[in-house]
């Protein structure tokens, strides 16, 4: 849906949605068919479209992350849902209402749906972004996988990548190597990973090597740990800036919005999916998130 003149009137959205990526998007699908006036603000560049391969999304065999969203863009559209693509600043909760304030306009809307998801933090390792995605990985659950039957280095900064590579050889791979990055491994994770029969170097990577195929990682005493792929520490920044000043309840570490089973935060009206939520956020978690926070929202406009 193009944009339209009832985007500057101040009209009353039954939902506005932050975000496009599965989440947000099958919650707009769904809301879209149930005819209701639904926003989504899109600005693309989300995790899920850097992704190369999703092969654990049900009905789809395998998909790149950018065909997955462009599909989904278009089939939120197609049921009426329209999209502003400009940065949203701030939620605010107002009187009956919450208010969306994006580029110099306050829209408003009986729900919001929180589904900006987060941003990548990865290695400095040089070479990296060659092989990011394709060789490198820094999600088990998303993409051990890609690394079944091939020579495998685990990288980590803590202990807990001495436990991730006995489950990396349980899954995916026998041919495991743990490489500890700035710290020694304490006795009982070493004699660990001589009873799985990993191998274990310690030292600090510099620099990834191969043109097209990875081939090894070179470490700054100049010592080359060969492997195909690599499963190495990376993190998360939650896109969540627009939220700043909301009174939202938070995981121990102040970090994840805590959510009731429908996806419903401490706001009541304010619903939360993907990575800004407590618990797993791959494709098809979120896109079910969506769902299921747009069937709740339904049920409360019509009053079931």
């Amino acid at each position: 849906m193009e944009r339209t003149d009832s985007l500057e009137t101040g009209e009353l959205f039954d939902c506005i949605v932050v975000g496009a990526g599965p989440g947000g998007l099958q919650a707009c699908i769904h809301l879209g068919r149930y005819n209701f006036r639904v926003l989504l603000f899109h600005r693309p560049g989300g995790r899920t479209y850097h992704a190369k391969h999703i092969e654990n999304y049900l009905g789809l065999r395998a998909v790149s992350g950018p065909d997955l969203l462009e599909t989904g863009l278009a089939q939120a559209e197609s049921f009426g849902v329209a999209v502003e693509r400009v940065k949203v600043e701030r939620v605010e909760v107002r009187e009956g209402h919450f208010a969306v304030l994006a580029a110099g306009k306050t829209y408003r809307s009986r729900f919001v749906i929180a589904a900006s998801g987060a941003r990548e933090s990865i290695a400095p390792f040089k070479n990296l972004p060659r092989f990011f995605g394709i060789s490198y990985f820094t999600c088990m659950i998303c993409d051990g996988y890609r690394t079944t039957g091939k020579k495998l280095l685990v990288i980590d900064r803590t202990i807990n990548g001495a436990r991730m590579s006995v489950g990396m050889k349980q899954m995916f791979t026998k041919d495991v190597t743990f490489l500890a990055q700035g710290f020694s491994l304490p006795p009982q994770y070493a004699a660990l990973l001589d009873e799985e029969g990993i191998g274990r170097v310690e030292g600090r990577p510099e620099e990834l090597l191969g043109e097209k195929n990875l081939e090894g990682v070179r470490l700054a005493d100049g010592r080359v740990i060969p492997c195909e792929v690599i499963l190495g520490w990376g993190g998360i920044s939650l896109n969540e800036e627009y939220l700043e000043g909301l009174p939202l309840e938070r995981d121990t570490e102040g970090f994840k919005i805590v959510t009731k089973g429908s996806g419903e935060s401490s706001i009541p009206g304010l619903f939360v999916l993907g990575a800004l939520r407590q618990g797993h956020s791959q494709a098809i978690i979120s896109a079910g998130q969506g769902a299921e926070a747009a069937i709740e929202i339904s049920t409360r406009i019509v009053e079931l």
